[in-house]
């Protein structure tokens, strides 16, 4: 009990105290003359820190800055690298076919009817080693069943099963490579607008300065039409006989004459 008695009643060390004190501040504390202005700066600068903002609006960011990466052909690797991507000009023109007359596309994917345009344009259809129906054949047997497009995979896929029977003479990597040049750099060929040739014959018939008859009629000195008062006689309800020549004159006759100033 007395050895107990004196553990409790020893006197408290200071120094240890307040080294022990010391030790749970750590560098928190400021230890000399300079050391206060130092611990000022640093709270300075994490003040100054913007607060942080929360994860939603991080993950918008980060989804913008991919779309408009993809948007301006650059891709972001690791470690915030930005490598640009390398587009083919055989991906071009796949791109190209297969946003040809529709505005939703996105130049992924290519439809059946752009496929056999690309291969008519591109001339790959020969009309003799290919035709149309080994075109429709190669583009049924790469594309998935539930799909109606093929990716661009798949369509070197079907160009390569094209070039074995287009080139029979070379091996399957020059064949696949001389079909390739057909299409690289290629776009789709728009049809112009028909427009009428103008023969002797039809300015003949279309000319109504040479029209004779009641057809004459019809068109007046400058080869306007009258339209119904050409087609049809207006009969004259005026009450004057239809060989009277001076109609209207008789007003004029009996208006009075100016007085001579």
């Amino acid at each position: 009990m007395s050895l107990s008695f004196s553990c409790i009643k020893k006197p408290r060390d200071s120094t240890s105290c307040s080294s022990i004190e010391g030790e749970m501040e750590g560098s928190h504390a400021p230890t000399g003359p300079n050391n206060g202005e130092e611990f000022k700066v640093q709270t300075a600068k994490h003040n100054n820190h913007a607060p942080m903002r929360p994860p939603s609006e991080q993950s918008k960011d980060r989804a913008a800055r991919r779309q408009s990466s993809e948007s301006n052909g650059v891709s972001e690797g690791g470690a915030g690298a930005r490598t640009p991507v390398e587009v083919t000009a055989l991906e071009e023109a796949f791109r190209r076919f297969a946003v040809h007359g529709d505005t939703r596309a996105t130049g992924k994917e290519l439809h059946g009817k752009n496929w056999s345009k690309l291969c008519k344009d591109c001339s790959v259809i020969d009309g003799k080693t290919i035709t149309l129906t080994d075109v429709d054949i190669v583009f049924s047997k790469v594309k998935k069943k539930s799909c109606r497009t093929i990716t661009f995979n798949e369509f070197k896929e079907a160009l390569t099963e094209l070039s074995r029977k287009r080139f029979k003479d070379k091996t399957n990597d020059e064949a696949a490579e001389e079909v390739f040049k057909l299409i690289e750099g290629k776009s789709p060929v728009i049809a112009g607008v028909t427009r009428a040739v103008a023969s002797p014959t039809v300015s003949r018939l279309t000319d109504p300065t040479k029209f004779t008859g009641s057809h004459k009629e019809r068109f007046d000195e400058t080869g306007r039409g009258k339209g119904k008062a050409g087609r049809v006689d207006v009969l004259d309800k005026s009450g004057y006989v239809s060989g009277y020549k001076h109609k209207g004159s008789y007003e004029k006759k009996m208006q009075p004459r100016p007085k001579p100033e």
